[in-house]
C-alpha cells in the first residue's frame, strides 16, 4: 500500500503542418509548438522523473546548419532543466530586441528549438543505470538528412538477446547491449539499407548526388523500413521517431499492450501517451482523439501528409490494464469511471470482510492515487446500506418516527484517516532506525474511530509488495485501537513479473508470491516448489515459442481468499487489531475495464512468448538466489 511503482514512460509528438509564420499571424506566436509541448510534457510528468528530453528538427534548412536540437536531463528536476535550457536563448532575445522574436525567419535562423518537428519524453528507468545516456530521445547521427534518426519510447523487448544478436552478425558493433540501442540501430540499420537501396536506383537512372538527396528524402519507404526492423521484436512498446529530413513516426506493439493516443487537423499532428493530455492541452472534445491501432503506425511525411499504416499483423488486444488502474492520470473519463467502478465492485467482500458490520465501520484511502476507487467503493456501499433501509422500513415494527429517522439517516462513516507528510524524508539507512522513522511518515487523524468497536476499512489501488503495509501503514492505523483493520486493493493479486515496460521484474518482491510459497511449506507441498524449478530449467533453452508459463503451478493448490489471508497473516505482526486483506477479483477486473484486458501480471497470460521466458527465469532467479532482473 501506498508503494512506488516504478512507471511506464511517457511520450508526446508534435509535428506542425504549417509554417511558423502561420502560427504567429493566428496565434500571436510562432512558439505555439513549444508551448504545446511543454504543456503535454508537465501534464505527464506521472509518467516519469528520472529523466526527461526534447528534440527539435527544422525543416527545409540551408547545409551548414544546425537542424536537430535536443536537451535531456536527469536531475531531481528534469523538465524544469530541459525547457529551462530551451527558453534561455527565446528569453535573451527578449530582453535583447523583442522585435526580433517577432521575425519567425530570423528565429528559425536563430533560435535553437524553433522547428517544425518536436518529440519529448519522460523517463522511468526500468533497465540500465539512470545516466544521461539512457535518457530519451537517442539519436543515430549522420550527414545525409535521410540517415539521421531520433528515437523516443516507452517499451520493453523481452528478447534483447535475438535482436542484439542479429546486429553483430550484420557485422555491427554495438555501442550498448540494452533494448533502446537494440530497437534504434535495427531501425537505423533498415534506413541505411532503403538510402543505399534508393541510392543505387537513382544514380543508375543517371541523377546527380544533390538530386539523389533529395529523391530520397521524397521517396523514403517508412512503413517498409519499421516492418522490417520490427519484425522480431517480442514486447511492448510504442515508439516515436523523426527521420532528419523531416519524416516521423509513432509505432505500437501487435497487441497494443502500451498506449499511444493521436489527434490531426490541417494545422497539427499530436501523439502522446494519454488521450486526455491531448484532450486537455488542445482543447478537444474526447471523441476526436484516436488510439494508434496495434500493430501500426501513425507516419507523418515531410510534406505533411499523414496516414496511419498497418506495420505488422495486430494479435489479439491485451492493453495494459494498469494503466487504467495506476499508471494513468484520472482526468480520462473512461479511466474515471473504470476507477470507481473497481471500488464499487469490492462492496460484497467488504460486507462480508466487516460481518455486515457497516454503521460500525470508518472508510477511507491511501494514497491519493486510490481517490477515486475509494468513490466508487463508497458508492457500493451507499446503495448496499439503501437496500438495508428499505428492507427495515417495510417492517412495521420499525415505524416510530425515531426508528425511522434513524434508519433513513444512515450513512457510510468517511474519514480522511492518513495524510502523507510529503517533507519527511527517510534518510537514516539502519534497518531498525529506518523503521522507527518510517512509521511517521503518514500523520493519522485520532478521534475518528471508536476503539475496540470500529472496523477501519481503507483501499488503495495495489498491494505489490506489501513492505510499506508491514512497517508503517498497518502500525499507524493500528494507533487509533480500531476492532479489525481492513486493507483493499481495487487491482487484483499481483503474483507475476512484467516485462514490458513496469519496474516489477522479479517475483520475490510480490507478497502474493511470498504468501504462496509460504502456504506450500505450511502444507507439505515444497515439492512443488523443486517441481516447478526443474521444469523451468528444462526450458531455459528451448525458443521462445515453445516455453509454458510453469509458475502458475506455485500458486494451483489454493483459492485467491487463501493467498489473500496469508498474506494478512504476514503483514499484521505486532498489530493488535485483527487485520483482513482483499483484493479484485479477475471477473471483477473485466467488468469493470472490459476495453483493456492486459492481465498477465495478476493472470499469468502473457501476450507474447517472451514473457513465459520471463516469468521462468525469474523464477529460476529466485531459486538460485540471484536478485537480478530476468530479461
Amino acid at each position: 500500500m501506498s508503494e512506488l511503482i516504478k512507471h511506464e514512460c511517457g511520450f508526446a509528438f508534435i509535428r506542425l503542418l504549417k509554417p511558423l509564420e502561420y502560427f504567429q499571424a493566428k496565434y500571436g506566436n510562432w512558439m505555439y509548438g513549444i508551448n504545446r509541448m511543454y504543456l503535454m510534457i508537465e501534464k505527464q510528468r506521472n509518467r516519469g522523473q528520472d529523466g526527461a528530453g526534447l528534440v527539435s528538427v527544422k525543416l527545409d534548412t540551408l547545409p551548414g546548419t544546425h537542424y536537430i536540437n535536443r536537451s535531456r536531463s536527469n536531475s531531481s528536476r528534469p523538465i524544469v532543466d530541459v525547457f529551462d535550457e530551451v527558453r534561455a536563448p527565446i528569453n535573451k532575445a527578449q530582453q535583447e530586441n523583442p522585435d526580433l522574436l517577432k521575425d519567425t525567419q530570423w528565429a528559425k535562423n536563430n533560435i535553437p528549438f524553433a522547428g517544425e518537428l518536436y518529440l519529448g519524453h519522460l523517463r522511468y528507468g526500468t533497465f540500465g543505470k539512470n545516466d544521461i545516456e539512457n535518457v530519451h530521445p537517442v539519436m543515430r547521427e549522420n550527414n545525409w538528412k535521410s540517415k539521421n534518426l531520433v528515437v523516443a519510447g516507452n517499451f520493453n523487448l523481452t528478447n534483447v538477446n535475438e535482436m542484439f544478436q542479429l546486429l553483430v552478425d550484420l557485422g555491427q558493433h554495438p555501442k550498448g547491449y540494452s533494448d533502446t540501442v537494440t530497437i534504434l540501430e535495427q531501425i537505423g540499420h533498415q534506413l541505411d539499407e532503403e538510402n543505399q537501396i534508393l541510392f543505387d536506383k537513382l544514380k543508375k537512372e543517371g541523377h546527380n548526388h544533390k538530386q539523389i538527396s533529395a529523391e530520397i528524402a521524397r521517396s523514403l519507404d517508412l512503413k517498409k523500413i519499421l516492418s522490417e526492423a520490427s519484425k522480431g521484436w517480442d514486447g511492448g512498446y510504442v515508439i516515436s521517431g523523426i527521420i532528419g529530413h523531416g519524416d516521423a513516426f509513432v509505432m505500437r506493439d501487435v497487441n497494443g499492450i502500451r498506449p499511444a493516443w493521436y489527434y490531426a487537423d490541417d494545422e497539427i499532428v499530436v501523439s502522446a501517451s494519454e488521450r486526455a493530455v491531448i484532450q486537455t492541452v488542445m482543447k478537444l472534445p474526447e471523441d476526436k482523439i484516436k488510439p494508434v491501432k496495434p500493430g501500426h503506425a501513425v507516419i507523418v511525411r515531410k510534406n505533411g501528409t499523414w496516414s496511419e499504416e498497418k506495420i505488422n499483423e495486430p494479435g489479439e488486444k491485451l492493453s495494459c490494464s494498469f494503466e487504467r488502474i495506476y499508471f494513468s492520470r484520472g482526468s480520462d473519463r473512461e479511466i474515471y469511471n473504470e476507477r470507481k467502478k473497481l471500488g464499487e465492485l469490492l462492496v460484497s467482500q467488504i460486507v462480508e470482510a466487516v460481518d455486515n458490520e457497516l454503521t460500525d465501520s470508518v472508510f477511507s484511502f491511501i494514497p491519493n492515487t486510490s481517490e477515486t476507487a475509494f468513490y466508487g467503493m463508497v458508492k457500493g456501499i451507499e446503495t448496499h446500506m439503501f437496500e438495508n433501509q428499505i428492507t427495515a422500513l417495510n417492517d412495521k415494527s420499525n415505524h416510530d418516527p425515531e426508528t425511522i429517522r434513524n434508519i433513513v439517516n444512515t450513512r457510510p462513516r468517511v474519514e480522511k484517516i492518513a495524510i502523507k507528510d510529503v517533507k519527511l524524508r527517510t534518510f537514516i539507512t539502519g534497518d531498525e532506525s529506518r523503521d522507527d522513522l518510517v512509521e511517521h511518515v503518514y500523520d493519522i487523524t485520532y478521534g475518528t474511530v471508536k476503539e475496540g468497536v470500529d472496523n477501519l476499512v481503507v483501499i488503495d489501488d495495489s498491494i505489490v509488495r506489501g513492505t510499506t503495509l508491514k512497517r508503517s501503514i498497518l502500525r499507524i492505523l493500528d494507533r487509533l485501537n480500531p476492532k479489525r483493520i481492513v486493507v483493499v486493493s481495487s487491482s487484483p493479486q499481483i503474483r507475476y513479473p512484467d516485462c514490458y515496460g513496469i519496474d516489477m521484474a522479479k517475483l520475490n518482491d510480490f507478497i502474493a508470491f511470498q504468501a504462496a510459497i509460504e502456504l506450500l511449506k505450511d502444507r507439505g507441498q515444497y515439492h512443488i516448489i523443486n517441481e516447478v524449478y526443474k521444469k523451468c530449467k528444462e526450458q531455459v533453452d528451448l525458443p521462445k515459442e515453445q516455453v509454458k508459463n510453469h509458475v502458475r503451478d506455485i500458486y494451483a493448490p489454493f483459492e485467491a481468499q487463501e493467498i489473500s489471508d496469508k498474506i494478512a497473516e504476514l503483514i499484521s505482526g505486532g498489530i493488535n487489531a485483527e487485520v483482513k486483506v482483499i483484493y479484485q477479483t479477475i471477473e471483477n477486473l473485466h467488468e469493470a475495464i472490459p476495453n483493456d484486458k492486459g492481465d498477465w501480471y495478476f493472470t499469468g497470460n502473457y501476450p507474447t512468448p517472451g514473457g513465459n521466458k520471463v516469468v521462468n527465469q525469474s523464477f529460476i532467479n529466485y531459486i538460485e538466489g540471484k536478485n537480478e532482473r530476468a530479461y
